[in-house]
């Protein structure tokens, strides 16, 4: 008999995982590394775990196949939360392993005991305490809950005494587990497509809105068929950056459900949310009059966004019919284009100093091509996910619905590792660059994890948006009329930080400097830290802008 920690390796191998990362603690996760080591699955050492659950995300959302992370009993559970509960309102699909008090036990000991189930019941889809007799099942179950739409969390918790025992049902351990989401796809539906018919066929304007239900290479595909097809611009949230290129001659900007996008859907007489979710949209009213209809894989909460109809399907199977109850269409797409330039365009003004908008430019200019791109949450994200262009789905990862501080490194990590190992979902050639937008508070946050990027020799090229501030929240307080109070960061010598911990640093006042910076950062193997000094003044335009 194999072990059960054995087990799990297995089935996390047939699930497509690539790499497990956590901090271990000394019960069950030590069998599941050891384990893990001798099927040749890496397991990475992060400095926290709330990182661990964000490199395993980053990659579940690259890759389309679900992310491991593990933690220590109590404590290691309570930090993980941060980063479950952004997979959850992501929907990523993710694997989190708990140690926990052994069987034997009966649960006597207080000592380091908290109800871990209860603790991520709210975020994750489903939680299983593992026995030698359930473990099969429980690991088919779990892969399957953690891949069918909409995708998230699951919880599996390891007592101490469980996972180096033998597994006592499993008969075909080398079977790899059926996905719900892989047999539910031939067209699963919520509405008869013949009642969207009247909705479709009158338009002459429709507008298509993508958002994260749609990130799969084919789902591109079926879209830009669409687009060209009958005519039709699309907008893309900033988790669907790169389904429709920012070079697409249908391309038509960023929705946030903000004020930017208002003139160009204004001329739209029909919306088409594919696989557009709520979670994504800024937490405002709805006040568009046209009439939208949903179509993904899977129903989502219309509260938020009052949806006419929606059509539950894959997002190929979609298209293609709505592709053919859709006449072409009146929209003039350079017109469109001309528009979506003129709004960008609000997004930079002129400035003698070093500002946020110019860094994002640089660096687009310098590494787009050849990159892909992390975003933390902050003022900087207000630029960098309007400013950078995208070719490709998954090209840009962003924290959207939990927007979390602390985010771009970690993700980073998670996609340096796909990129250096050419593993599925990887984008462009061997060992690609990958590079991390952040502000200073965001990268205090997480700093730690530079000795992660180090230690594995990832090309990770940090930029930090340097201003002492947290940028942002200095905007609110000064729109609520409210004195400065608790932004304030106070000086950081990011350079030598990141010396200190084994990368490379360059420091940039200028754009000239920050151009010399990426050159090099570009051409090191490892990682870089470059830290620009950028006045912030701008944001506070910039965001009126967008937001409104």
């Amino acid at each position: 008999m194999i072990s059960v920690a054995d087990l799990i390796v297995r089935h996390l191998r047939h699930a497509g995982v690539g790499f497990i990362f956590g901090v271990p603690g000394g019960g069950s996760n030590l069998d599941l590394i050891d384990a893990a080591g001798r099927a040749s699955l890496p397991f990475v050492l992060t400095a926290t775990e709330t990182a661990a659950a964000l490199a395993a995300m980053a990659q579940a959302e690259i890759g389309g196949r679900p992310g491991v992370c593990l933690t220590t009993l109590g404590p290691g559970v309570t930090s993980v939360s941060n980063g479950v509960a952004c997979a959850w309102l992501d929907r990523a699909p993710l694997l989190v392993f708990t140690d926990s008090q052994p069987l034997t036990t009966g649960g006597i000991f207080a000592h380091q005991r908290v109800d871990h189930r209860a603790l991520l019941a709210p975020m994750t889809k489903w939680s299983v305490t593992l026995t030698p007799e359930n473990a099969a099942a429980a690991m088919r179950e779990a892969i399957d809950r953690a891949m069918t739409e909409p995708r998230g969390p699951v919880h599996i918790e390891c007592p101490g005494d469980v996972l180096s025992r033998p597994d006592v049902a499993e008969t075909h351990a080398d079977a790899p587990a059926v996905h719900r989401a892989d047999v539910e796809e031939g067209g699963r539906t919520l509405l008869d497509p013949a009642s969207l018919a009247p909705l479709l066929s009158r338009a002459r304007k429709p507008l298509l809105i993508v958002g994260l239900g749609a990130r799969r290479p084919l789902d591109a595909e079926a879209i830009a068929a669409l687009c060209a097809g009958r005519g039709v611009p699309a907008m893309v949230t900033y988790k669907a950056k790169g389904v429709v290129p920012d070079v697409a001659p249908h391309f038509a900007g960023v929705f946030t459900n903000g004020a930017l996008e208002r003139p160009i859907i204004a001329e739209a007489d029909l919306l088409l949310g594919v696989g557009l979710d709520p979670v994504e949209l800024l937490p405002r009213p709805w006040t568009y009059e046209q009439t939208i209809v949903h179509i993904g894989p899977a129903p989502v909460d219309d509260r938020h966004v009052p949806f006419a109809a929606q059509l539950v399907t894959d997002i190929p199977s979609g298209m293609q019919l709505a592709g053919a109850l859709l006449p072409s269409s009146a929209w003039d797409l350079d017109a469109v284009h001309r528009a979506f330039v003129r709004e960008r365009q609000r997004l930079c003004p002129p400035s003698r100093q070093l500002v946020a908008h110019r860094v994002v430019q640089i660096a687009a200019d310098a590494a787009a091509m050849q990159a892909r791109v992390t975003v933390d949450a902050g003022a900087h994200m207000f630029p960098a996910t309007m400013l950078w262009p995208v070719a490709e789905p998954n090209g840009m990862l962003i924290s959207n619905g939990l927007s979390t501080m602390g985010f771009a490194l970690p993700a980073a990590i998670g996609a340096a590792l796909i990129e250096r190992e050419g593993a599925p979902g990887a984008i462009h050639d061997h060992d690609a660059p990958v590079i991390a937008l952040t502000g200073d508070g965001g990268l205090l946050m997480c700093c730690s994890e530079l000795l992660t990027a180090v230690r594995e020799r990832l090309r990770v090229i940090v930029i930090v948006f340097s201003d002492a501030s947290l940028s942002l929240i200095d905007i609110k307080q000064r729109q609520r009329q409210y004195p400065a109070s608790g932004v304030a960061l106070g000086a950081v010598d990011w350079c030598t930080l990141a010396a200190g911990f084994g990368a490379a640093a360059h420091r940039a006042n200028t754009e000239q400097e920050l151009e010399r910076g990426l050159a090099l950062a570009l051409a090191h193997r490892g990682p870089s830290v470059i830290e620009a000094r950028i006045d912030p003044r701008t944001y506070a335009e910039t965001l009126h802008t967008i937001r409104g």
